[in-house]
């Protein structure tokens, strides 16, 4: 009787003591907040949601993103800046440089992650490649040393183009560096250029007449909005215009372009996913090295060359990566 007593006594213990060292053995995760802000929408931040995944990071499970996009309406950036370091949250990540510079303006604290930026050293996003500084890190896309190279593959392509016109928006940080590059470039080449400034859609169809009127034999279109929210429109114009076109964003080409020269974005955005698992773990920014791309590609439309009268020279095929037809 005694002996089960004692058991019952020991049993009623052992199970008392057993709810807290449960408790404590199993503690709630830690759900971070990731914020990503796009000067335009969100079209490649599948691959940064796959970086993600693959690092064992699952939404709504023990992270969540806060998505607030400008759809190219530059101007509401620093609103949108300005909810996710209220929110807050622990992490921004940022697409471009144009929502870099103004996620810098909104918070010195919150670290932030560029995934594709156009010489960051050079827009004076961080003092260097190897030491950021500051609370900002990430990728370059090395837009401002492709742009000789873009120009040299287009010439190539249409070596009858001594006029090239070149489509950007002049409130775009990283165009305006683009555009002087590429500046440089063309006078090395022989190559006479026009700027088209294009700060909202509407000012499309005179861009276009006045590349035209200029005798512009080709295009090159650099990387900022609205311009990449009105893509088809450009083609568009561009195909009535008989103008071939050049960028850097294979989905140009994908939709009707001519040619693309430039960094894997998805490749860049997955690396960007690397980026914020570190600074979660307790990386500072300011110590991780910005990498620029290890992957280019290069991609040919043959079917809009063939619509414009074109033909490729072999040896351009040759190096292309891939060859729509």
């Amino acid at each position: 009787m005694w002996c089960s007593a004692i058991v019952a006594i020991v049993t009623l213990i052992l199970s008392l003591l057993a709810v807290p060292l449960a408790a404590t053995a199993q503690p709630a995760g830690k759900v971070w907040r990731i914020g990503y802000l796009n000067a335009g929408s969100g079209r490649i931040v599948e691959a940064f949601r796959q970086g993600l995944r693959d690092l064992g990071y699952v939404e709504g499970q023990n992270i969540v993103i806060e998505y607030r996009q400008a759809d190219g309406q530059l101007d509401r950036l620093a609103d949108l800046a300005a909810e996710l370091v209220r929110l807050p949250v622990d992490v921004l990540v940022t697409p471009g440089e144009n929502a870099a510079r103004v996620a810098q303006q909104a918070t010195h604290t919150i670290p932030i992650v560029l995934a594709a930026g156009s010489d960051p050293v050079g827009l004076g996003l961080v003092a260097s490649l190897a030491r950021p500084g500051g609370n900002l890190t990430g990728l370059s896309l090395m837009g401002s040393e492709l742009e000789g190279k873009r120009l040299e593959l287009l010439k190539e392509a249409v070596p009858t183009a001594s006029r090239v016109g070149v489509l950007f928006n002049p409130a775009s940080i990283g165009a305006v560096h683009q555009w002087r590059e590429t500046e440089r470039a063309a006078r090395s080449l022989g190559v006479q250029l026009y700027a088209l400034e294009v700060r909202q859609a509407d000012e499309l169809e005179h861009a276009f007449a006045t590349a035209t009127s200029a005798g512009a034999g080709a295009l090159i279109v650099l990387r900022s909005f609205p311009l990449e929210t009105h893509r088809t429109r450009i083609l568009q114009l561009a195909a009535q215009s008989r103008l071939p076109v050049m960028s850097d964003l294979r989905s140009f080409v994908d939709d009707g372009g001519l040619m693309s020269y430039g960094p894997s974005l998805p490749d860049l955005f997955r690396r960007a996913a690397t980026y914020v698992d570190k600074i979660l773990k307790g990386a500072k920014p300011g110590d991780l090295p910005v990498e620029q791309p290890t992957k280019f590609e290069l991609v040919l439309n043959l079917k809009t060359a063939k619509a414009l009268g074109m033909t490729i020279p072999p040896s351009l095929l040759l190096l292309a990566d891939e060859v729509l037809q």
